[in-house]
C-alpha cells in the first residue's frame, strides 16, 4: 500500500530555515539517511520538499477556464513543507516512518516533532485508450 507522508510545518515558513549552519546539515544529514533506509528497504517511492507558502498560489478556473489566482497567504499557521510517498505493506510501517521523521533534528540536536500527515494513496481504474 502507498502512503503519502505530508510534513507540516508551523508557522508561515519552515523552522528550518532558523537554524545554525551545523543544525542545518544535521537535519539534512538525518534526511538523507531516513530516504536511503527507505530505499534499502524498498519501501521509498518519492520524497520532495515545497518552498515556503509566500512563493505559491491558489488557482481556480474562471468562467471561461482561464487560471484566478489567490496568494500568497503568509498568514498561514501552517504548511506543507514537503512529503515522502513509501510503499509498505502495513499502516503501522507508514506512522513509524512519520514519526521517525518527526523526530528529525532542530535547533541544539532536539527533535523538531513536527506534525507528520499519514494518508494513503489511492489508486483509481486504469487508463482507458
Amino acid at each position: 500500500m502507498k502512503y503519502m507522508l505530508m510534513m507540516h510545518a508551523p508557522g508561515g515558513r519552515y523552522q528550518i530555515s532558523d537554524l545554525s549552519k551545523q543544525a542545518f546539515q544535521d537535519h539534512i544529514a538525518f534526511m538523507q539517511s531516513l530516504n536511503k533506509r527507505l530505499l534499502a528497504a524498498g519501501e521509498f517511492v518519492s520524497v520532495q520538499g515545497l518552498s515556503d507558502p509566500d512563493q505559491g498560489k491558489l488557482v481556480r478556473a474562471g468562467a471561461k477556464g482561464e487560471p484566478i489566482t489567490d496568494g500568497v497567504f503568509p498568514e498561514t499557521k501552517e504548511f506543507l513543507a514537503g512529503y515522502w510517498i513509501v510503499d509498505v505493506e502495513t499502516p503501522e510501517r507508514a506512522y513509524a516512518i512519520a514519526a521517525e521523521a518527526s523526530a528529525a533534528p532542530g535547533p541544539d540536536g532536539k527533535p523538531l516533532n513536527m506534525g507528520i500527515e499519514v494518508r494513503q494513496v489511492m489508486s483509481g481504474p486504469p487508463p482507458t485508450n
